[in-house]
């Protein structure tokens, strides 16, 4: 029944190479990524820092612009650098990282929907229990005043999106998968993301335990359609809806480029995630567990299709 997980495109994409990279090279590797694409960003980041605001008329789109190329750069990076290991180490192309061109538009764009129906429905959540509030803030920052700054943020978070997914589902988990054990690649690509994560602001344990349901939902999604493509852009369209669609911290952090709604948790934090924003709450939580289990249950559901 789970036929996927055990043998998978992304698996066989992977043994494409000349080689695999053994966990031990592997994963300090995918550190130094990280490391290395937040130093070489750091001028940006107090650039952006220095600058916000200071555009006469403009302030909103110039931090969504600013964040955008943040973004872009840094997770860019990310991509280019994946891309160049395996290229020249294990001897394969940038396709084999689950990139192949086939579907691309309707996996991409089927990423993008579910992603803002699944972030919405933890909202609805939220707002079910009355949890969730519109917030009175500067009005330039929100609604149309503010689509400036939340269209030009939206090429950002796709890069965003696309270079965390690469990393984690496009090569720790087919190559620990492909080199070792099926179970062994959803693993550490999960803790990987999880850990990834674990100097962001306001964390909690919850929120630890949700990034590590994300990074699980996020891997069976990439298996169960053989590719990238579509959570790639789930993950964007995620970050995008937090805070640029309803104002709510991502991850902790709160996203530049002004919101087209401003909400803010009036709950329990461990139901809306308090200062880490939803990612910390029961709410994801809930939609997470949800998603993993239709994965795992699509070939039995009435309306799935082959």
């Amino acid at each position: 029944m789970l036929r996927w997980i055990t043998h998978n495109r992304l698996y066989d994409l992977a043994r494409q190479g000349r080689r695999l990279t053994p966990w031990w090279a592997l994963l300090p590797l995918a550190w130094f990524i990280l490391l290395f694409t937040q130093i070489i960003t750091l001028p940006l980041v107090l650039l952006m820092s220095g600058r916000e605001g200071l555009v006469s008329g403009q302030p909103v789109a110039l931090s969504g612009l600013m964040q955008g190329l943040l973004l872009a750069v840094a997770f860019g990076a990310v991509v280019l650098l994946v891309w160049l290991w395996v290229r020249l180490y294990e001897k394969r192309g940038l396709a084999t990282l689950g990139l192949e061109r086939g579907g691309v538009l309707r996996r991409y764009g089927r990423g993008l929907l579910i992603g803002l129906l699944t972030f919405a429905g933890a909202v609805g959540l939220m707002a079910l229990f009355g949890f969730v509030a519109p917030e009175a803030s500067d009005p330039s920052r929100v609604g149309l005043a503010a689509l400036g700054g939340v269209l030009l943020v939206i090429p950002g978070w796709l890069v965003q999106g696309a270079g965390e997914e690469v990393l984690t589902r496009g090569w720790i988990m087919p190559t620990m998968a492909a080199r070792y054990r099926p179970w062994l690649g959803i693993l550490v690509s999960s803790l990987f993301f999880t850990l990834a994560h674990g100097l962001n602001p306001n964390l909690t344990a919850l929120a630890l335990v949700n990034l590590f349901l994300y990074g699980l939902f996020a891997a069976v999604y990439a298996l169960r359609e053989g590719s990238l493509w579509g959570v790639c852009a789930f993950h964007s369209a995620w970050n995008w809806a937090q805070g640029n669609l309803f104002g709510l911290a991502v991850s902790g952090n709160q996203a530049a480029g002004g919101t087209l709604l401003d909400l803010m948790e009036t709950g329990p934090d461990r139901f809306t995630g308090g200062a880490f924003g939803p990612e910390g709450g029961l709410a994801v939580t809930l939609m997470l567990l949800a998603g993993i289990a239709i994965m795992l249950a699509w070939d039995r559901l009435p309306f799935s299709r082959h």
